[in-house]
């Protein structure tokens, strides 16, 4: 199989298509011909070296497609049916997928919306999940607009929570029609914050790293009342946790997001979409950081 894959860390340059030997599913996994996969942070991230430092390595952990094969004890999913869900060893970036955890696709989507869904709804559930927001939680989410601040935006309102978002401002309709209240990040963001909550909030959920715990710590009442999964070191200066899927990913979001889609209360755009072959110029777009929703990867 055809699969993406890098054996020197550094820029968009260094990313091959290899071939690869085709993987079979083992014990309760399925294998699926991909159709989309998604594209994150966290790829361009291991191809600088800035997370694991084994070399060489296959990237992607999200897609969707039609499962060809079944391991052992598989039998809530036929052979021909249409999935979505995550590739634990990181190699879905490829014409062929082991996946771990999936979910029957949603009628409502292609195969490029259902491969947009599964890091940015888990990290956002798990992260919302770790902080306790529930119907009436006033929570600030710091990078609103992006894959995972546009997924916990909505889990959020979904919830019953009150959102606060910060974006550029030509994200805040954007924020507005996903049901939070727009500010705009950089210098004085605390003061925008409180003219819209002056006495705070009750949760902070950042998502872009920008630098600024301290302000989310200060309108969140204290560290236990943020949670970051964008700034490490941040976390550990400031005593806040950064949330990581090591610690338990909240994969019971895959089979729940379905009613959510058909009910209208969830909606994650595909920014834009790339040909396998083009994955650097996917990897130039992420790492930009200012994409509107998700990257995906088409596999013909």
């Amino acid at each position: 199989m055809r699969a993406v894959r890098f054996s020197r860390f550094g820029g968009p340059e260094v990313l091959e298509i290899v071939d690869l030997p085709d993987p079979h599913p083992g014990p309760g996994q399925v294998r699926i011909a991909v159709r989309a996969a998604g594209v994150n942070p966290s790829d361009w991230k291991k191809r600088r070296g800035l997370m694991d430092q084994e070399l060489p390595q296959t990237l992607g952990y999200e897609a969707s497609g039609v499962v060809d094969e079944l391991g052992e004890g598989v039998r809530d999913v036929a052979v021909g049916d249409r999935v979505f869900g995550f590739s634990t060893e990181g190699a879905a970036q490829a014409e062929l997928a082991v996946l771990s955890y999936w979910a029957p696709i949603p009628s409502a989507l292609d195969f490029p919306g259902a491969a947009a869904l599964p890091a940015a709804i888990e990290t956002a559930t798990r992260a919302l999940d770790q902080l306790g927001v529930e119907s009436g939680t006033r929570l600030l989410v710091n990078g609103a607009s992006g894959g995972v601040g546009s997924a916990a935006v909505q889990l959020a309102a979904a919830r019953g929570a009150q959102v606060i978002g910060t974006a550029g401002p030509a994200n805040h309709a954007y924020l507005r029609s996903m049901g939070a209240e727009p500010v705009a990040y950089g210098e004085g963001l605390l003061e925008r914050v409180r003219a819209l909550a002056p006495d705070g909030v009750d949760r902070a959920l950042d998502v872009a790293g920008s630098g600024v715990l301290p302000e989310l710590i200060e309108l969140a009442g204290g560290p236990e009342h943020v949670v970051t999964i964008a700034d490490f070191a941040g976390a550990q200066e400031h005593g806040v946790v950064f949330s990581r899927g090591d610690t338990g990913r909240a994969v019971h979001v895959l089979g729940e997001i379905g009613a959510l889609i058909e009910s209208g209360c969830f909606t994650l755009p595909v920014a834009r979409s790339y040909p396998l072959t083009e994955v650097a110029e996917a990897h130039r777009a992420s790492e930009n950081g200012h994409t509107r929703g998700k990257l995906v990867l088409l596999i013909d």
